[in-house]
């Protein structure tokens, strides 16, 4: 079996909270390895993560990367598995929908190059950014997006349109050929099976955090009672 095969065949097998914490894991260890570091176990990478090392340990378990005791795992070639395992090597072409505040930061952030994912085009209908370039990434009107998608060989969409705009614009996404959507709209989009969705909502993660808050506090408070 190739090694591609073989990842291929372990993603299906791989818990979702796992796959998640997997790019924390890689990070952390390329910051290891430009410091020097050529070894990392397992309690390190957890205590700088923010997680347990039994956790760590069952995590890379899934992958199939063994440590060595003592030793601990080789950063170099850690990083190098585990950007092949997320799809981190190739390069995969993206539209963008909706070129906002949020779509516009999104096109100018260079580091979703190094991810992976290679932002072509954005896409929008204000008359006065069509025709425009944001950092580099040409803005086409949203006619053109069908026969973009076509010309380009395009799957992946980033969607950072209105609310109210979000299924209609998944819809026509879904038409035009788009097999997988990054969506940053609070709405829960509904696609066919063999489209991939991946909901990033900001609003949810704020309101996590506000909430967090304002337990900490309680029970801050509560302790200061007694």
């Amino acid at each position: 079996m190739s090694k591609k095969n073989e990842i291929n065949n372990k993603m299906h097998t791989i818990p979702e909270p796992t796959l998640r914490r997997l790019p924390w894991y890689l990070s952390f260890v390329q910051l290891l390895k430009n410091e020097g570091h050529e070894h990392v176990s397992s309690t390190r990478i957890a205590q700088g993560v923010g997680v347990d090392s039994a956790l760590v340990a069952k995590d890379l378990s899934y992958v199939q990367l063994q440590g060595r005791t003592r030793v601990g795992y080789e950063t170099a070639a850690l990083i190098e598995y585990l950007e092949e395992f997320l799809g981190f090597t190739k390069q995969h072409r993206a539209f963008l929908i909706g070129v906002g505040s949020l779509g516009s930061g999104l096109l100018a952030d260079k580091g979703l190059r190094q991810f992976g994912l290679e932002v072509l085009a954005g896409f929008d209908v204000a008359e006065e950014i069509i025709g425009t370039e944001v950092a580099g990434i040409p803005v086409y009107h949203i006619d053109e997006l069908a026969s973009r998608i076509q010309a380009e060989e395009v799957q992946i969409a980033i969607l950072t349109v209105p609310v109210l705009q979000a299924q209609l614009m998944t819809d026509r996404l879904v038409r035009a050929g788009i097999r997988a959507l990054w969506n940053f709209t609070p709405f829960r989009i509904q696609t066919p099976p063999n489209v991939v969705v991946q909901n990033t909502s900001m609003y949810a993660h704020l309101a996590l955090m506000f909430t967090r808050m304002k337990a900490t506090q309680e029970r801050l408070q509560e302790g200061r009672k007694v």
